[in-house]
């Protein structure tokens, strides 16, 4: 007698146990809005082999708007407008943007796309970074919403705009 549901059975378990190992460190950035601004938000970073998982949600922005987003070198969020969070991280000392031949440095992310909500949820997998390790761990580095989308090519910041909230990347 065939009982071919088992089979299935075991393939999911066997998948779920083959992925469930690559999964390494994980972050976690809360947002604060700045000055003025009523952004805020959770990001979730998880390291996947060679890529890092970037997940997470974002309130408070202008409905059906883009924004900037990125990783900043600084962990500190203490200035009204975060500046003190210098700027984009970019250990590597590559160029800004998506589209720059020799690809993007470390602290370049996709585009937040806020909904008729005011709210971006969003996950993506990204590589030139790490959690924890190595030149290019974001542990300790800021994350930062921008008021503008950034344009993926204006040298050094993407010509994103001013900062509408900060948080501090670390360990869960």
């Amino acid at each position: 007698m065939s009982r071919p549901w088992a089979i299935t059975l075991a393939a999911f378990v066997l998948a779920g146990c083959a992925t469930a190992g690559h999964e390494g460190p994980a972050a976690q950035a809360v947002l604060q809005p700045t000055a003025g601004s009523q952004t805020k938000g959770t990001v979730k970073f998880v390291q996947l082999r060679d890529k890092v998982r970037v997940s997470g949600e974002v309130s408070g922005l202008k409905p059906n708007s883009e924004h900037g987003f990125h990783v900043h070198e600084k962990g500190d969020c203490s200035a009204p407008d975060a500046t003190s969070a210098g700027g984009h991280f970019n250990p590597l000392k590559k160029e800004h943007g998506h589209l720059v031949p020799g690809g993007r440095h470390a602290g370049d992310m996709p585009n937040l796309r806020a909904n008729a909500d005011g709210r971006a949820t969003f996950s993506f997998d990204l590589g030139g970074m790490t959690v924890s390790e190595g030149e290019t761990a974001i542990l300790g580095k800021a994350v930062i919403v921008h008021a503008q989308p950034d344009d993926y090519r204006s040298q050094p910041t993407g010509n994103a705009g001013g900062r509408l909230a900060c948080g501090v990347i670390e360990k869960r």
